[in-house]
């Protein structure tokens, strides 16, 4: 039994992945937009995707108590995405993320796991500012950042990245008084 949180929506459990993701997560992480937008991890195998989620989703969980969550659609119990709370090494501070197969996107599961999740930093993970990271291109990952109450800040480079990326940015503290 895992000791994380998940977390609920109208429509869907946000749920810490685990080695039972892999195939789910070899999926989504060789999508199209995935590769385009976020890019490639060399997940090409249910090793690598069991590999992945054990060195870094896995050790995440246990290093800090939170971090990338499966989206399951309560209706019928379908993986359709994840969202998540990242603490990368390269990006100080707290990332939020997100990313749907392409069948589900354009049904608001983005927008609605994206305000779980920040509503869980704030009131679960004590988190009181949010940034995240996309490319120029990505213009709805960009609109759904400015929905959670995140602004453009500036574009930076991480380390061994030659693309530049724009980073976002939320100061929640007054959110996390309210509750």
């Amino acid at each position: 039994m895992q000791p994380y949180l998940s977390f609920e929506t109208d429509r869907l459990i946000l749920r810490p992945s685990n080695l039972d993701d892999a195939a789910f997560q070899l999926e989504l992480m060789n999508t199209p937009k995935w590769l385009d937008y976020i890019g490639g991890r060399d997940i090409k195998t249910i090793e690598d995707a069991e590999t992945y989620i054990k060195e870094k989703i896995i050790s995440q969980f246990e290093r800090v108590g939170f971090g990338n969550y499966v989206a399951i659609r309560k209706e019928d119990g379908m993986k359709i995405g994840a969202c998540g709370l990242y603490d990368r090494p390269e990006l100080e501070g707290v990332d939020i993320g997100f990313a749907f197969l392409p069948e589900y996107e354009h049904s608001g599961y983005g927008v609605e796991s994206a305000r779980r999740i920040k509503s869980a930093a704030i009131e679960d993970f004590g988190i009181t500012s949010l940034k995240a990271i996309t490319i120029e291109r990505n213009v709805r990952s960009q609109r759904l950042l400015e929905k959670i109450g995140l602004k453009f800040e500036k574009y930076i480079r991480l380390p061994n990245d030659a693309e530049e990326l724009m980073l976002y940015f939320g100061d929640f503290s007054d959110e996390n008084e309210a509750n």
